[in-house]
């Protein structure tokens, strides 16, 4: 019987859960070199108490980069096989994480499904979910209501639930002073700014926080700090209303560690290139250490339908700079929901992202499987190549769609192959070009 309410305290008391020893193998670590980190709140292991099919994993900037994935219907693409396609899809992927964003019907039973079914960490953003729970409009909601559906949605066993609590009443005065480009594009941070501005009230997240905590502590469920006010383009990046939620988003995780509840913040956004690496250190140090969770960064406003490729651009250079979480982008982005090939897209270009960087951050291991494809390659071996491969099928596909005349070349090279003609050379054979 479990003597501890969450991973957090028990690292905090030197006992060696499953789910930390499970972490541990993965990351090449021993359970007293993660322990500790676990207890300081720099490693979180997210793990429901009820969601007994996980697969844990472990999220800090010293271990591997992990790439949580969004899903879920909306109203106006309401079809849960496909979304479970998506899911299927991910874990097959390697994604590490799934978050639930439906926005549409009843979203329950879906929910307990991927918590039965799914070995993957498991998120949701309650905020969304509270309209449609009670089925009535924003304005009519109450503090109270909104703090039991993170109830409802710890108790069906979700692993992180995403919290808008950074931004006050103060907020509303800032953006209307700052004059933002964008104003609020986070979906949730709006809906609460809305409520807020409606209503009157303080932010129920920030105001019935002690609450919340202990819920999230019951469960064992891992509270993500959202960024309300992230940037929704490149001039409103790194500007007064993100870093003032920013502090506070420090002083809440200071909140949450008192009582042993285990804490990620959410970050930006769109943000230049040359402002990323800045962004990951000035969290880092407001935040303690916390897991930095960011959306993108997505570096260039201009490419709808690519916005994968901006993503894994900014998110190469975030894990990079101490980033331990990428939430993928898909091409749909700004655009549509995602669908099948979206995900499978995105997934791709945030695994790419995450790999770049482990390999840079000197990630035990990481750089194992790149020496493994260069010997296949060097070999002109194109099965161990495709084996190797991020994407397998599209790499076998691309080569059969444009087969070469012989097997040991590609179509590009033929016979001027650089590495066939260096085998021969070194093996004293004659180099047979024409």
């Amino acid at each position: 019987m479990k003597t501890y309410s969450t991973q957090m305290e028990a690292a905090r008391r030197n006992i060696v859960t499953k789910e930390l020893e499970i972490v541990a193998k993965k990351e090449n670590m021993t359970v007293e070199d993660l322990m500790p980190l676990v207890a300081a709140g720099k490693v979180v292991i997210p793990a429901n108490k009820n969601h007994k099919c996980l697969d844990p994993e472990g999220i800090g900037s010293m271990l591997r980069t992990k790439i949580n994935v969004n899903l879920g219907i909306s109203k106006d693409v309401k079809d849960y096989d496909i979304e479970m396609e998506k899911v299927n899809w991910a874990i097959d992927l390697g994604a590490h994480a799934i978050m639930d964003l439906s926005s549409h019907g009843n979203t329950q039973p879906f929910r307990k499904k991927l918590v039965e079914e799914c070995p993957a960490m498991l998120g949701t953003v309650p905020v969304y979910d509270s309209v449609i729970h009670y089925q009535r409009d924003l304005k009519t909601l109450t503090a109270k209501d909104f703090v039991e559906v993170i109830r409802l949605h710890a108790e069906d066993g979700v692993d992180f639930v995403t919290l808008h609590c950074g931004i006050t009443r103060n907020t509303i005065d800032q953006i209307k002073k700052h004059k933002r480009k964008t104003n609020i594009v986070s979906r949730g941070g709006s809906l609460v700014f809305a409520w807020m501005s409606m209503t009157g009230e303080e932010n129920p997240f920030y105001e019935y926080y002690d609450e919340i905590l202990d819920i999230c502590r019951e469960h064992d469920v891992t509270i993500s700090l959202g960024d309300a006010c992230r940037p929704g383009c490149l001039a409103d990046a790194t500007d007064v209303c993100q870093i003032e939620e920013l502090v506070r988003l420090g002083e809440l995780t200071k909140r949450a560690w008192e009582k042993d509840v285990q804490v990620l913040v959410e970050g930006p956004g769109h943000v230049p290139l040359d402002q990323v690496a800045a962004n990951m250190k000035v969290q880092e140090s407001l935040c303690m250490g916390a897991p930095f969770y960011v959306l993108g960064p997505i570096v260039t406003d201009i490419a709808p339908g690519y916005d994968h490729i901006t993503a894994a651009i900014g998110g190469a250079l975030a894990a990079a700079s101490g980033a331990a979480f990428l939430c993928y982008v898909t091409p749909a982005e700004h655009l549509a929901l995602p669908n099948v090939q979206d995900v499978k897209d995105g997934i791709i270009a945030s695994k790419i992202a995450a790999h770049a960087a482990d390999i840079a951050n000197g990630i035990k291991g990481a750089r194992d499987i790149d020496d493994q494809m260069a010997e296949a390659r060097a070999n002109l071996d194109w099965e161990r190549q495709f084996d190797l491969a991020i994407d397998p099928e599209r790499a076998r596909q691309i080569r059969e769609d444009r087969e070469p005349e012989d097997d040991d070349t590609c179509s590009m090279c033929g016979k001027f192959c650089a590495i066939r003609s260096m085998n021969k050379a070194l093996a004293g054979e004659e180099i047979d070009i024409l």
